[in-house]
């Protein structure tokens, strides 16, 4: 509202409102929700079907968003250069993330497997990109298989791979580049939710 005020003002009153006598009510700062590493890995353990498990691992595996992943083609993984291309996401944006040589054999194998025609990953249509709901509904049933009680998104997923990388010592310049992040400092959360640190602290009452 505050910024709909404003842009009346600007473009139609041609006013400049002075910014500092313009209240806005602060946000809430929640913290992205993280799986550990051992769940990740029960989740795909889980995951008996070869396509669902293709399109879970590659969400984690390059910290996908779920409408990223489900507008891939096939063209978009160059197995030249072990590299994954994004085209036109969030922002219009095009990206390129690393594939490790254990995706890309998953991602192989799935290929051959289902050829798909258009879509990386399609329906049970040929041509026709994967439904959003499908998927999600796919993750819910691993997560009850993993017996992980946890209200798990596809989101969680891309969370995780970003802290995970943070944990490992990945400069958060370059999360920053892999997530399609426009601010680091939407990319600086994850350093609120890696344990790494954290598990190094020695709480005072250890010394009683």
């Amino acid at each position: 509202m505050v910024n709909a005020i404003k842009l009346f003002f600007s473009r139609v009153e041609d006013k400049k409102l002075q910014p500092e006598l313009i209240h806005r009510p602060k946000c809430p700062k929640l913290l992205p929700n993280v799986l550990s590493k051992e769940e990740v890995k029960q989740i795909f353990d889980k995951t008996s079907n070869l396509k669902h498990k293709a399109m879970l691992s590659l969400i984690y595996a390059c910290g996908l968003r779920c409408g990223e992943l489900l507008k891939l083609k096939f063209e978009h993984v160059d197995t030249k250069r072990n590299l994954l291309i994004i085209k036109q996401a969030k922002g219009r944006k095009d990206r390129i993330v690393p594939l490790s040589a254990k995706i890309l054999s998953l991602l192989i194998e799935y290929y051959k497997t289902f050829k798909p025609k258009i879509y990386l990953f399609e329906g049970q249509t040929q041509g026709v990109m994967y439904d959003e709901r499908s998927l999600q509904l796919v993750l819910k049933t691993n997560i009850l298989k993993a017996n992980i009680k946890k209200p798990v998104t596809l989101h969680w997923l891309r969370h995780s791979y970003a802290t995970h990388l943070l944990e490992n010592g990945t400069d958060l310049r370059y999360i920053q580049e892999l997530l399609g992040h426009s601010s680091s400092r939407t990319t600086e959360i994850y350093t609120h939710v890696s344990t790494q640190n954290l598990q190094k602290i020695t709480s005072p009452f250890d010394y009683l």
